[in-house]
């Protein structure tokens, strides 16, 4: 279970780090910088930015806490434009903005590296290398953090999880895991959980059928999914069983052979019947029964010291004293005094009297079941050779008898596979035709469900893009059935078209949109979804391209509903999406002459910085009064319609 993490203290929201990266040594973090790639953060770092009240350039918090987790926390050094910022993200919707060409991509090529997308060396800058780090907050019982403790992860002292990346010039790529090294394809896999990216040029989540069947199953409700996971155990238990069929029949002599060879191995076993430790304890009886003489004259060597010649067989008439009467005397002497202490030790002799007694009657016992049997010897070591060419034959060296019982068990369970009779194919087969019925059977239920849910979805993905300058758009499903080629997934080839303008034939649509209008596309299903997309965090770049007016001020009203239940970065040029933002960095750029490159400072803005901001977006000019006071009207326009 994941750590509950404690509120603490906020910092600024973002910063820029002094210290260049490319001083540090290979891996670690320059002094008074965010942690680097394989070392853990500096104690007291802050996580997570403020969420700024509403009114005078501020805007209002998210209605609703996001228990899915977030990205508190966002380091990029020596990437594109970018020396070495630090951002601290806070909740609901964050947008980035800035001058072209400033590095504000770079914001989203940083989260999808940090997330394990493909790392290009050449967005590496001259330092040699590109790291990327980042703090997760996620709740407890996130699957995230099981997976996470199975790759030998550990939570920060706060109880957040702490990802990093860093890259070479060279394309060397680590990735680490709460202070762990790991495999990319860790992190890629539990960012499949955690973060969805959708850009111009990062579509392949929504251009894939198999995304856009499984779409539409969310769309279809929990009931159908639950159908969908009964099918898929079904269909996995049809391909097994037809699987062991082909198998038996195509190899029926090689299965047979087999077979013949364990069954005549159990028979050897069975006939000899072994018990578990019964190797172990033939070698103790055989070593006894060998050594009855020698064992016989110690046993009574030692009777007669501690008790005499009980039996009268030794002439003890010229025997030492025993024990025991020994210890009587002793014991008699102290009795016969008055002294507490003696008479304390007297009673200690008087066990010891006891205790020998009960050993002497012990090796009496010994004595009479001791068999010296030569019979009785031979039949036991010829028990015991017989067991050992079991051992010899059929156990892995050191296992012992307990090597044979195992592969007798695993015998008795392979013999149940390599049943080639006519009666054990024709049972399998019946079993092989029972499953497939039922395949076919939840597979029609699963198309009809799908069917039913198509029309509903495309409607209401439609009347999104209606609000997203797209109102001639028309998408739809294309499901195409094979009733005789059962999936994975059910019957069903699954295809999202969409009709870009009335009259334009139905395309798949990632062929049929243009790069900003399949962001808009993927903008409206994730709203359809909004509340039940179990990913926590969701990045939008440049989704408004080639969008402008009240379409504009549409997308940021959607974007900021997104984020009442999901942590959203937008990357944006447009002043009516900025205008809805929680939290709101700009991005900056400026050459340093010294160091002969470009520098790019990210900086959080609220206030009238933030007024400025956004009338530099809307007219060029950030000091222009006509621009603030629109400015300041877009941020009116927004706090109400955000807390509708």
């Amino acid at each position: 279970m994941a750590p509950r993490t404690p509120t603490r203290e906020r910092g600024p929201r973002a910063r820029r780090t002094s210290a260049p990266a490319d001083n540090a040594p290979d891996g670690a973090a320059p002094a008074g910088t965010a942690p680097a790639a394989d070392t853990r953060p500096a104690q007291g770092a802050t996580p997570a930015g403020r969420d700024a009240p509403a009114g005078d350039g501020r805007t209002s918090a998210p209605r609703a806490p996001h228990g899915r987790g977030r990205l508190t926390e966002l380091r990029i050094r020596g990437l594109g434009a970018i020396d070495d910022v630090t951002l601290e993200l806070g909740r609901g919707l964050t947008v980035v903005t800035g001058e072209t060409g400033a590095g504000k991509t770079m914001v989203v090529t940083g989260l999808t590296l940090l997330f394990g997308g493909r790392a290009d060396p050449g967005r590496v800058r001259a330092t040699g290398r590109a790291g990327v780090e980042g703090r997760l907050e996620l709740p407890e019982g996130s699957p995230v953090w099981e997976r996470a403790a199975e790759a030998g992860a550990e939570p920060d002292d706060d109880g957040s999880l702490i990802l990093a990346r860093t890259v070479s010039a060279e394309g060397r790529s680590r990735a680490h895991l709460g202070g762990r090294s790991v495999p990319v394809g860790v992190v890629a896999e539990l960012a499949e959980g955690l973060l969805a990216v959708h850009g111009q040029s990062d579509q392949l989540r929504l251009s894939r059928p198999a995304e856009q069947r499984h779409a539409l199953d969310r769309y279809a409700g929990p009931a159908h999914l639950q159908l969908l996971e009964t099918y898929r155990a079904a269909y996995a238990g049809w391909r097994e069983l037809s699987a062991d069929l082909d198998r038996r029949r195509g190899q029926a002599r090689e299965l047979a052979q087999a077979a013949e060879v364990l069954r005549h191995g159990l028979e050897e076993i069975e006939g000899l019947a072994p018990e578990p430790g019964e190797d172990e304890a033939l070698d103790a009886q055989a070593k006894r029964l060998g050594d009855a003489d020698a064992l016989r004259a110690a046993v009574d060597e030692a009777r007669t010291a501690l008790v005499g010649d009980v039996t009268g067989d030794l002439g003890g008439e010229g025997l030492p004293q025993d024990a025991t009467a020994a210890l009587a005397a002793a014991e008699r002497a102290l009795s016969s005094t008055d002294d507490p202490a003696l008479v304390l030790l007297a009673r200690d002799l008087a066990d010891a009297v006891a205790v020998v007694s009960d050993v002497s009657v012990q090796l009496a016992g010994y004595v009479a079941d001791l068999d010296a049997d030569p019979a009785r010897l031979a039949e036991v070591l010829d028990r015991r050779a017989a067991l050992t060419a079991l051992v010899r034959k059929y156990a892995d060296p050191g296992e012992g008898l307990a090597g044979v019982l195992a592969w007798a068990d695993d015998a008795r369970a392979k013999l149940s596979t390599l049943d080639v009779s006519d009666e054990a194919l024709e049972a399998l087969e019946a079993a092989r035709d029972t499953a497939r019925a039922e395949v076919d059977d939840l597979a029609g239920r699963i198309s009809a469900g799908r069917r039913a849910a198509a029309d509903g979805f495309a409607a209401e993905v439609g009347r999104e893009l209606a609000g997203l300058a797209m109102k001639s758009a028309r998408v739809s499903f294309s499901i195409d059935s094979h009733p005789g080629e059962p999936g994975a997934d059910g019957i069903d080839e699954v295809a999202l078209l969409m009709a870009a303008h009335p009259g334009a034939p139905p395309r798949p649509v990632h062929r049929g949109a243009s790069g900003g209008e399949l962001s808009r596309v993927m903008l409206a299903i994730e709203v359809v979804f909004a509340g039940a997309d179990p990913v926590p965090v969701m990045v939008f770049d440049e989704v408004d391209a080639g969008v402008g007016g009240q379409a504009a001020g549409e997308i940021g009203r959607r974007l900021a509903r997104l984020a009442r239940d999901h942590q959203v970065v937008v990357v944006t040029h447009l002043a009516q999406v900025a205008a809805f933002a929680d939290t709101h960095l700009v991005v900056d750029k400026s050459p340093d002459t010294a160091a002969g490159v470009t520098a790019t400072d990210i900086r959080a803005v609220d206030g009238e910085d933030r007024v400025r901001e956004l009338a530099r977006m809307l007219s060029g000019l950030a000091d222009s009064d006509t621009g603030q006071a629109h400015a300041r009207e877009l941020l009116a326009v927004a706090a109400t319609a955000r807390a509708e």
